[in-house]
């Protein structure tokens, strides 16, 4: 697949077409909420709220009705677990989520919940409340948690020279028919718990200053919206993204893996963040050098092409917010 083919085929998908409604939804609400003195940025995974000498982080995820249908015990593990990976993508530590639940009866309810219990004891982040509908005529779940930050990694302090770089657990497989590459469920707890307490390590060390985790938008959907937030661009060299052996590069591309992250690293220190991954048996590698150019461009060997130009189209951002 030739690089424009590939920009046109990741364009059409579902991850990048649920991100790009997302500058619709922020056009909206500041019409209707405009922003004040105390605004929290959007576009982070969670929002900062300063709080004494660190931050309170609030985020929340729904999951697609379909998926909590289908497949109701991974949706139920899922939605805590990416809960868990945006509070830790903020460099922060998670304290505790809630569920609002509806399913289409009780058998349905328990296989979610049990999911739910399964990765609040891996990820040991309790449960602490929420709400059911047990007589709705469809699947919905959605998860809300809070956390603690001492120190944040931001979607907005990418910076001209940076490195980007990915880190992702290869140690997976796919959830057919869906883009999920879980390397969490049967995984050790203390395994899962001490890999991710590197992304608040290195917010409190100093050697990262920007991160993102790869969400449904797939590796370089994610590394759009951090760069769109930090209204930079980037040079991305496909041919040294970390991926699995023999996987198709479009599947694996617009995949959400358990345990993926996008960073944006001063040049000093990509070898000390590299290291701290490998270490851990995680890859990670530099895959393209952030620009000054609100643009955001492909390259493998010598095919080269414009995965997206902030300038003229929002990915996630209002234009009049850009």
């Amino acid at each position: 697949m030739s690089v424009a083919d590939l920009i046109a085929a990741l364009r059409e998908t579902r991850g990048f077409r649920h991100k790009t409604d997302i500058a619709g939804v922020m056009s909206s609400l500041a019409r209707h909420a405009p922003a004040s003195a105390e605004h929290v940025a959007n576009g982070d995974d969670c929002a900062a709220i300063a709080d004494g000498d660190g931050y309170l982080l609030f985020a929340i995820e729904g999951m697609v009705s379909d998926f909590v249908r289908n497949m109701p015990w991974f949706a139920g593990y899922s939605s805590v677990m990416v809960n868990v990976s945006d509070i830790y993508a903020m460099g922060g530590r998670p304290v505790a989520v809630v569920d609002a639940l509806w399913s289409d009866g009780l058998q349905r309810a328990e296989e979610v919940l049990a999911g739910m219990a399964a990765a609040s004891t891996a990820y040991g982040v309790p449960i602490v409340g929420g709400h059911s509908n047990t007589r709705s005529d469809q699947a919905q779940l959605a998860v809300s948690i809070v956390g603690r930050a001492k120190k944040l990694l931001s979607s907005f302090d990418a910076r001209p020279g940076d490195h980007l770089m990915m880190a992702v657990d290869l140690r997976g497989r796919f959830e057919d028919p869906y883009p999920f590459w879980n390397a969490s469920v049967g995984a050790p707890a203390e395994r899962l718990r001490a890999d991710l307490e590197l992304l608040p390590t290195l917010a409190e060390s100093g050697l990262c200053n920007a991160a993102k985790d790869i969400s449904m938008a797939g590796a370089l959907g994610t590394a759009l919206m951090l760069l769109e937030c930090s209204q930079v661009g980037a040079n991305i060299d496909l041919s040294r993204l970390p991926s699995p052996p023999d996987v198709d590069r479009l599947r694996w591309l617009t995949a959400f893996p358990s345990f993926g992250f996008v960073m944006s690293v001063r040049a000093g220190n990509v070898e000390a963040v590299r290291r701290m991954f490998l270490e851990r048996e995680l890859a990670c590698a530099e895959i393209g050098i952030v620009e000054e150019s609100r643009k955001v461009k492909l390259q493998d060997g010598d095919d080269h092409g414009e995965l997206w130009n902030f300038m003229t189209h929002p990915f996630i951002t209002p234009r009049s917010a850009a």
